[in-house]
């Protein structure tokens, strides 16, 4: 994960620190062991290993981006329990065949004819079940596209869809409208499974975990009303049929004997994740938030202060944040958030001895870039003044992975397959 470029230079260079490792290499070793514990496959394994199902028949439903290697996880720790099971995942993300798992791919981030062919199979499956049965759930972003049956036409779903962002909607009045047009949103797909229990393992990628908006939540009870919805109608004068107004007056379930439910991977997970290897490396971690939710750069300049603000401290420390910041676009250049982020944090440590700040987003990926975010300590911006390189400017044409890579500072890592939005880190090493 180390950087590419002339500027390559923390490559097996600078200080050996604890563990006969350059700050640069500390860097590498959290982002890759914290982003593998909220893998989907590590994820789903500490959810089933050891838990026992009763005597029923045994199901499995993965929905969602990540619901192949959920799956795949599923099958080989439940093995011969399992009586069969469904994946529904987006085009290309089906890697093989899983034992007594049917796989099929689907429309994201807009429902096409498979997601509503692969919802029916679903709801076939779990449409005569007994109360000792279970099914596992297992469910990750993108749900709300891949697992679908409406109760309006597809044309009138897709008209009304169209009304509420013409109209500047938000993402929670949206969901408060379309869950109601679902026969499997809204906690409507576990009313689907009664009497069987639903065992749900989430895999979350919206900060603070709400759960009844994670894939528009079909196994969890939903906490707006029939009031909200109505309301909402009115405020932007939707065009509705009279059957879709009868269903936003139909009330989504408000409670949900038959489910447990646990959050296996989000940004929390992952900030403990971090936490726990900073740890390990020799450093007092302090988890700051796991719902940053500010712009990139501002971000990158309030952990440069607290840099700055704990140099004279005698121990090493690590400030960790998670959360999805945005990038404010003024320029034309190429990059990502969470190079923007290191980038913007490189002007506020130069200088700074064995300080380091780095973030990175959880699936492999940051803005339309190869890299997986950025990483800047206090030589960054010397490397970069050599090279003729402004951060004001820079940052000013959001072009921050040119900066990064002719310094040295691109972290690259592949896909994942995982997503639990992002995580940054401010290390300050002492000896």
């Amino acid at each position: 994960m180390a950087g590419d470029g002339p500027g390559s230079v923390y490559r097996g260079a600078g200080r050996r620190l604890g563990g006969d490792m350059t700050l640069r290499e500390e860097a590498d070793a959290i982002v890759r062991e914290s982003i593998r514990q909220v893998l989907p496959d590590e994820a789903v394994a500490r959810a089933l290993q050891g838990r026992e199902f009763g005597s029923g028949k045994l199901y499995v439903v993965a929905v969602g981006k990540a619901a192949w290697q959920m799956a795949r996880t599923a099958s080989y720790i439940l093995g011969r329990r399992m009586e069969s099971g469904i994946c529904i995942t987006k085009y290309g993300h089906v890697k093989g065949e899983i034992g007594g798992i049917r796989c099929f791919e689907a429309g994201h981030p807009v429902p096409d004819e498979n997601s509503f062919q692969a919802t029916e199979e679903v709801l076939r499956l779990v449409g005569n079940l007994g109360v000792e049965d279970t099914v596992v759930f297992l469910l990750s972003g993108g749900g709300s596209a891949l697992f679908e049956k409406p109760l309006v036409s597809r044309k009138e779903l897709a008209d009304i869809t169209d009304q509420l962002l013409a109209c500047g909607a938000d993402i929670v009045e949206m969901n408060t409208v379309r869950k109601r047009l679902s026969a499997v949103k809204g906690g409507r797909f576990a009313e689907n499974c009664r009497p069987a229990k639903v065992y749900s393992v989430i895999l979350s990628d919206i900060l603070g975990d709400p759960l009844d908006m994670i894939a528009s939540g079909p196994a969890y009870p939903d906490s707006s009303t029939c009031a909200q919805a109505l309301t909402i109608a009115s405020k932007y004068s939707l065009e509705l049929s009279e059957k879709t107004i009868g269903l936003l007056n139909r009330e989504t379930p408000k409670s949900l004997s038959n489910v447990e439910t646990v959050v296996t991977g989000s940004v929390k997970n992952l900030c403990r994740a971090a936490a726990a290897v900073c740890k390990e490396l020799g450093y007092e971690p302090h988890i700051l938030t796991d719902r940053l939710d500010c712009q990139a750069r501002e971000a990158g300049r309030f952990l440069a202060a607290i840099a700055k603000s704990h140099q004279a401290d005698r121990k090493s420390l690590a400030y960790i944040a998670g959360g999805e910041t945005v990038v404010l676009l003024t320029g034309k250049g190429k990059g990502g958030r969470n190079q923007e982020l290191a980038l913007a944090a490189a002007e506020g440590i130069c200088g700074l001895e064995d300080t380091a700040v780095f973030s990175v987003g959880s699936d492999g990926t940051d803005g339309p870039t190869d890299a997986a975010g950025g990483y800047c300590d206090g030589r960054t911006k010397q490397i970069l003044n050599r090279l003729g390189v402004d951060i004001y400017r820079t940052l000013q044409e959001n072009d921050s992975y040119e900066a990064l890579r002719k310094a040295g500072g691109l972290i690259l890592t592949g896909a994942t397959g995982t997503n639990v939005n992002d995580v940054a880190v401010l290390l300050i090493r002492r000896h």
